[in-house]
């Protein structure tokens, strides 16, 4: 599937993320021509520093809210293939920051889809959002794609306004069949390199460092835990699909099977297993804490009969494989030579049985 993508003109925006590091690096590796356009990389440390990914694409350091500066830097790569990540992407910093994660998510989305609609090189668009994009019932069984959005906090709505915003461009303007569009629903993601505020691997990742507990807010909350290479090869799986043939654009569900949607202290006591039991968790609800859904999964039939695809990893590997990564960063390995093992790794494993 990777050597589609050699030679190829490949746009991502959020390209300094955690999620946009590891793309980059999967893309550099198949031989893609790859541009970014991204703010600097959100934290200290980052995956993007310390995995040197500058070294593997044209970075563009720019705001997506600026459309004159991502126009710019759209219209110098020429790109066929657009991955939009760039997102303020947690969900409590939504409530810090309503106006920035609006505009960040809304009009960012907008300005990429107006780069498109006014180039004459792109083929596939792939706008990634998120499982949380759904009206959220709590209900027992996976949501599919035909189901209402409405996200409940600020920066699930935005993404389920972003994935509106993509609708409508896709039959506004795109109806002719000349840019294929999709949109790419992924559950919760995890996996070496992310040191985001508020995410549970990050925070274990910290307790390793530091050698304190690990705090676990909501340890019942059930969530599609997988790791972070599962939904990036399905992305390219998407746009690369729909490049080729545009039936296949549309809007996809990207999860782990109900056996690895796990709740947030099975996932803690999984880490802790992997370190050897260095550290231990520690549960403590607070008090006035924001809102934040209590059980969320996903169906993800629709992407598997369509496309043939289906998870690689359980969520017992998927941590293994954070462990593993964290421990090579702590002790000042080889982080680039982890990231292309655990990338080789994936791509020969086999895909799990139900």
């Amino acid at each position: 599937m990777l050597d589609f993508y050699k030679g190829k003109k490949v746009f991502v925006t959020g390209h300094t993320g955690f999620k946009g590091s590891w793309l980059c690096k999967i893309l550099a590796n198949s031989g893609a021509n790859v541009t970014g356009y991204s703010l600097i990389p959100p934290t200290k440390p980052n995956l993007f520093e310390i995995a040197d990914i500058k070294s593997d694409v044209k970075s563009i350091i720019g705001d997506i809210r600026d459309y004159g500066s991502l126009k710019k830097a759209f219209d110098e790569a020429h790109p066929e293939i657009v991955l939009h990540l760039a997102a303020q992407p947690i969900v409590r910093d939504s409530y810090k920051l309503p106006v920035y994660t609006y505009e960040t998510n809304v009009m960012g989305t907008v300005n990429i889809l107006e780069c498109v609609r006014q180039s004459n090189c792109v083929k596939s668009f792939l706008n990634v959002t998120t499982d949380k994009v759904y009206e959220n019932k709590e209900w027992q069984w996976g949501y599919r794609e035909n189901e209402p959005l409405d996200g409940f906090d600020p920066y699930s709505n935005s993404k389920s306004c972003s994935e509106l915003v993509t609708h409508s461009y896709k039959n506004s303007f795109f109806a002719d069949g000349r840019v294929a569009v999709s949109t790419a629903r992924a559950g919760n993601v995890i996996g070496g390199g992310d040191f985001a505020n508020d995410r549970i691997i990050p925070d274990c990742v910290r307790a390793l460092k530091s050698g304190n507990d690990i705090i676990v807010r909501n340890p019942y909350s059930t969530r599609p835990y997988q790791h972070v290479l599962e939904p990036l090869f399905a992305y390219l799986l998407i746009a690369k699909a729909q490049y080729e043939d545009i039936k296949y654009a549309d809007y996809y569900n990207v999860g782990p099977d109900e056996c690895d949607c796990v709740t947030t202290g099975e996932l803690v006591d999984l880490f802790v297993k992997y370190t050897d039991g260095k550290i231990k968790r520690i549960d403590k609800s607070e008090k006035n804490a924001v809102h934040e859904a209590n059980f969320l999964k996903l169906d993800c039939s629709k992407l598997k009969s369509a496309l043939g695809w289906t998870p690689h990893w359980h969520v017992t590997e998927a941590v293994e494989k954070t462990v593993e990564w964290s421990q090579i960063w702590l002790e000042n390995c080889d982080i680039r030579k982890c990231m292309d093992k655990q990338i080789e790794e994936f791509l020969n494993s086999n895909t799990k049985r139900g």
